[in-house]
């Protein structure tokens, strides 16, 4: 199969995509909801979901339940998972184990700035090399300084934007990083010369106000969301993932978005699901 097959699995065919992060167990004990969330895929497809970024042990348990979506193989792995902030990472799968598996990509993180910086970048570089031997889109997480924010450094769109493109020169296919809410993302998206999905968003639990940032980073020219415990915690998953198709594949607004994900809400509560 070529990339461009495999990546047709991972985007739909406005060039955009909505993955689900269900990788956690690799850099983190909050996993809480990703099982509970599996069990309702069929609806999060029927609602707009692409693909989901899993693990190897997840994707080997769940592949009927993965049949319909693509499938990102995560091939790094946290050295110390107890570590919110994930400093360190070590490689895990090679992009054979993705084929063999069945997966559509592989992913792993870089974080530029940091004390892994160098060894981060090589586990990047070895996947990027076989992913084009192997005709596998592969996804770089680029990750100034750390997983987590911890300085402003690690949130300004110079640093992000720099480590966005140092994604490509490794070679990706894919860049998945953060933004930052501001007009000036633009330069992030553009310096990755790739697509651009981004993760997770701010942290509150105000869900409305991640429609309006997911909006704000589709207008700066992102091409979807790669996402996991803004969906997997929230009480409405599928609710969540319906607004995000509202503005991701259907160039909805923010306020629009809300309107659905209240509706699937108040549907679900009235059916008691």
């Amino acid at each position: 199969m070529s990339k461009g097959r495999r990546m047709s699995k991972l985007f739909s065919s406005d060039g955009k995509s909505i993955i689900l992060a269900l990788d956690a167990y690799y850099f983190s004990t909050k996993t809480s909801g990703i099982e509970k969330t599996i069990q309702i895929l069929p609806r999060l497809v029927e609602n707009g979901l692409n693909a989901v970024i899993t693990t190897y042990g997840l994707t080997k348990m769940y592949e009927s339940e993965f049949s319909d979506l693509g499938v990102v193989l995560r091939a790094d792995l946290s050295t110390n998972i107890f570590k919110e902030s994930v400093p360190y990472t070590t490689e895990l799968h090679s992009v054979e184990d993705a084929v063999r598996l069945g997966a559509d990509g592989v992913v792993s993180m870089t974080f530029p700035g940091s004390e892994n910086e160098a060894n981060s970048h090589k586990i990047a570089w070895e996947l990027a090399k076989d992913a084009d031997y192997w005709s596998v889109p592969f996804m770089c997480e680029t990750l100034p300084y750390s997983y987590h924010i911890t300085t402003t450094e690690s949130n300004r769109v110079k640093e992000l934007a720099d480590a966005a493109r140092i994604g490509t020169e490794l070679g990706a296919d894919i860049i998945k990083t953060r933004l930052t809410g501001q007009s000036q993302d633009i330069e992030i998206i553009e310096a990755a010369k790739k697509p651009v999905l981004v993760l997770g968003g701010p942290e509150t639990n105000d869900i409305y106000g991640y429609f309006n940032y997911v909006k704000h980073c589709m207008d700066v020219g992102a091409k979807g969301v790669a996402v996991g415990r803004k969906i997997t915690l929230n009480q409405s998953p599928v609710g969540v993932v319906a607004a995000l198709n509202t503005i991701i594949h259907k160039n909805g607004t923010a306020e629009e978005a809300a309107e659905v994900y209240k509706m699937e809400l108040e549907r679900e509560r009235a059916l008691k699901i």
